[in-house]
């Protein structure tokens, strides 16, 4: 009698459970297994089911059942968690497993934020080797447009809340991985990493049509344009058709085609020699040949490396390029800024001669090597490496065999590249993550804005208050990741977009108290805008994610507080002690405006400098788009920001 009471009431309850549990819910993209939901604070849960149908929601020992509304929505929040987990969360019919309580951080902008674990690997090939951290889960919003509006869901994603791994991260953003890891590392609880990001978007993208309309209603009309979806897709079409057809026409006009340029018997005797960095060999009448141009190297392979694996290493090329060993094909990129690192497998060198050969394909511009970049055959473990470099490698020549192909007019195209108009991946990845709980935002974005810097502060400024708004947070911390250098270097002081827009950077993250600055002025490369060392950049966001969102007392780069004259000097005064040293890249103005080199020392908490302006009135460091001299630190050993100040008497 006993067992028979039991089992009634145990079948009683499973019958209530189903019962509760019966409805049919669909959920954001955001809720799947292996997600992480931010500690501290509640945690707002919703989807769509049946008009008035209850959902069960139950989570560790919390559990609450709610109706949806006449639409079919619903909407509630679990209370604020400690860190924890893995937990099981159940929502309707639907039980997502291994969800831990951490926290969750938005990284968004464009193509830095972007560049992946893969293309940083040579930079740290050890660490990111042993990359394994369960506590670590990584989401990648899948890149969206929309013209007409706000969306209530974001696209599926093949990175959805995955394990910090090597093979997880691999495509994943590495300045996302590494801050990641250094979060849970530093604070041990897990971290969840959020990056939506799309290379070349402009910040006006990234911001609502309700807050741009007063101030820039030039913008929101630039988008209107675009909401003919006929119109887009016939230009998209007209476009693909252009594309394919001038393809056509290359390969049919390109003489290398025809006569196998690529075979390793091929004779290239009567080619001329050209140097690779010269780039004469690819204009023509003055202008850059749009087209293809064929290059080929001769390189010797002896027995001992001869049937090893191997990895090419090109440089970096504009624009695109086709990449062959011996006649076969080792690999191809069709735009300038990835690095070329081709794999050349067991068999595949000859001992003795080797012929490289390149197809440039250029739309635009000029066909060119980028200096400054490694050209070598590497060998051995240590080939996939460049800190340190490979060991074991045969150095290519800059002297290479040359031959005009196809000489084309310019593909006609017509922009239809939606992400790049304002307001179009708010509506469609920004306003759909919305309220998913956050701890903060990375923000690493600037770039696509250096042609018109003046407004970027007040774009800024509107894109934080109108996250802090649809968040319902007017405290959400924002890391504001300033420009890297970049560009040829000067010695003397110049105009620079690039300069005024990290200014702007600088003056939102001052002057906003949940806002900080991420400093990567000595983190750049002068002929890549993707420079690799995203870890050290990641310690740096990490160091004012700690400020702002754990309120720890660390400092951050040297700001500057005040510059006045004093005793015929002018003293720039910072708020942390510096790096006694003599220092370069300032530079001072009288009234007139005009910059001039002045000398400096930096000595406790000031730098003093020397001029023989009588009225110095304004006062910049690090001004240019790649100021390579400059290495004003701190005593804790973090770069001062460029800056403009005005000199007070």
């Amino acid at each position: 009698m006993g067992k028979t009471y039991k089992l009634t009431i145990l079948l009683a309850y499973l019958l209530m459970v189903a019962m509760e549990t019966n409805a049919k819910v669909k959920l954001p993209q955001f809720f799947q297994s292996g997600m992480v939901i931010q500690r501290g604070k509640p945690v707002p849960v919703w989807g769509q089911a049946d008009a008035g149908e209850k959902i069960t929601i139950r989570i560790n020992k919390f559990k609450t059942v709610i109706s949806a509304d006449s639409n079919g929505k619903f909407r509630t929040d679990l209370p604020a968690m400690k860190a924890g987990g893995p937990y099981t969360l159940m929502i309707g019919d639907i039980v997502l497993t291994n969800v831990l309580v951490g926290d969750v951080w938005l990284c968004s902008g464009q193509s830095n934020m972007d560049v992946t674990i893969e293309r940083v690997y040579p930079q740290y090939t050890k660490e990111i080797d042993q990359l394994a951290n369960n506590q670590v889960r990584l989401f990648r919003v899948q890149n969206e447009t929309n013209t007409h509006g706000i969306q209530e869901d974001i696209r599926p994603t093949s990175i959805n809340w995955k394990p910090l791994t090597k093979k997880n991260a691999w495509l994943f953003s590495a300045l996302g991985s590494f801050l990641g890891k250094r979060m849970q590392e530093e604070n041990g609880v897990p971290q969840g990493i959020i990056v939506n990001s799309w290379g070349g978007t402009p910040i006006e993208a990234w911001i609502s049509a309700d807050s741009l309309q007063r101030d820039y209603p030039l913008l929101v009309e630039k988008t209107r344009i675009y909401q003919n979806d006929d119109f887009v897709k016939a230009q998209a079409k007209a476009n693909q058709l252009a594309d394919q057809r001038w393809n056509e026409l290359l390969n049919e006009k390109d003489p290398g085609i025809k006569e196998h340029f690529t075979s390793f018997d091929y004779d290239d005797s009567s080619w001329k020699t050209v140097n690779q960095y010269s780039m004469e060999w690819a204009k023509k009448n003055g202008r850059g040949i749009i087209g293809s141009i064929w290059l080929r190297q001769h390189i010797h392979v002896d027995k001992a490396h001869a049937g090893k694996p191997a990895r090419l290493l090109l440089g970096t090329l504009f624009d695109a390029d086709y990449t062959y060993l011996n006649g076969k094909e080792i690999g191809r990129t069709y735009y300038q800024y990835p690095p070329r690192r081709y794999d050349i497998p067991e068999g595949m060198l000859r001992e003795g001669d080797n012929v490289i050969t390149i197809r440039f394909i250029n739309k635009y511009g000029i066909a060119h090597f980028i200096k400054e970049k490694p050209y070598m055959l590497a060998f051995g473990d240590d080939r996939f490496s460049l800190n340190p470099m490979p060991t074991d490698f045969i150095p290519l020549n800059e002297n290479w065999k040359h031959h005009t192909g196809a000489d084309m007019p310019s593909c006609p195209s017509g922009d239809v590249s939606l992400q790049n108009l304002p307001t179009t991946l708010y509506n469609a990845v920004v306003y759909p993550l919305a309220p998913y709980a956050i701890r903060g935002v990375v923000w690493y974005q600037g770039e696509s804005n250096t042609g018109n810097p003046a407004p970027y502060a007040d774009l800024l400024r509107k894109m934080m208050n109108n996250w802090r708004t649809l968040w319902k947070d007017p405290k959400l911390p924002f890391c504001i990741v300033q420009l890297a250098n970049y560009m040829e270097s000067s010695e003397q002081p110049q105009h620079s977009n690039w300069a005024q827009l990290r200014e702007a950077q600088r003056q939102v993250a001052e002057n906003d108290p949940h806002a900080a600055l991420a400093v990567a002025i000595d983190l750049g490369e002068t002929v890549d805008i993707h420079p690799l060392r995203k870890k050290e950049l990641a310690e740096r966001v990490g160091l004012c994610l700690d400020k702002l969102a754990y309120h720890k007392n660390v400092l951050l780069s040297p700001q500057p507080l005040s510059a006045k004259v004093e005793n015929n000097q002018v003293v720039v005064t910072f708020d942390q002690p510096l790096r006694p040293d003599e220092q370069a890249e300032f530079e001072i103005a009288g009234t007139d405006n005009k910059f001039v080199n002045v000398k400096a020392v930096s000595k406790g908490n000031q730098v003093l400098l020397e001029s023989d302006i009588s009225e110095p009135a304004t006062i910049r460091y690090a001004w240019k788009d790649n100021p390579i001299r400059a290495h004003l630190y701190s005593t804790k050993g973090l770069p001062a920001a460029p800056f403009e100040l005005k000199i007070t008497k």
